[in-house]
């Protein structure tokens, strides 16, 4: 099978929502698997000043108002979530611990999250709201709410999120894919014509 796309996101972006609804359709009509990597952006642009993107750029009204146009242009459910933006670090270590262990656990978990975000206006900075969510896809809550406070778990996410920065990742969504980087769910149809033809 040729390369996967790692897709990497911030549970706080709505255009991170956006393109986890369309990458893997993309790149199952392509023969490629996708590998989704959560990470949290004020966590990654802190060495660099405290860079805020979700609490700037991300909440003008520009951006706002994009993001709902651009669902209805693909047909993606959406809200405008409150409040916005959220804290994402529980759900990155509980996202970031499924993954070692059930890929697809985790892809299922990352949809259930940015869904009752973005589509059910629930707050998922509220360990509670993860839980339930967990608890729908039938995972024991119970090892879910470890993983949030597990060290373990915590040093895979700095690792994660490393690894993001050195790769040259800086935003939600980011795909990478044979060394290639894309950024923004506007560079889907790049990323596309890149899998069909070949590098240009």
């Amino acid at each position: 099978m040729s390369a996967p796309i790692d897709f990497y996101f911030d549970f706080s972006s709505p255009y991170g929502y956006l393109a986890s609804e369309q990458i893997e359709a993309l790149a199952a009509r392509h023969g490629r698997a996708v590998m989704w990597h959560a990470i949290v952006l004020d966590a990654q642009f802190q060495p660099q000043g405290g860079m805020k993107i979700p609490a700037g750029l991300m909440r003008t009204e520009y951006v706002q108002r994009d993001t709902e146009r651009t669902a209805a242009f693909f047909g993606i459910p959406f809200k405008q979530p409150s409040p916005y933006p959220a804290h994402t670090e529980h759900a990155a270590r509980a996202f970031q611990w499924l993954s070692d262990r059930n890929p697809d656990e985790a892809r299922a978990f990352a949809h259930g999250v940015f869904r009752a975000y973005f589509v059910e206006g629930r707050n998922i900075a509220e360990v509670a709201v993860l839980l339930e969510i967990a608890a729908t896809l039938g995972l024991d809550r119970e090892e879910v709410s470890n993983a949030f406070s597990d060290l373990a778990t915590k040093a895979r996410l700095k690792a994660e999120i490393d690894l993001a920065e050195a790769r040259g990742v800086f935003g939600s969504p980011f795909f990478i894919v044979e060394g290639e980087g894309f950024w923004g769910p506007d560079r889907l149809a790049q990323l596309a014509r890149w899998l069909e033809t070949g590098p240009f």
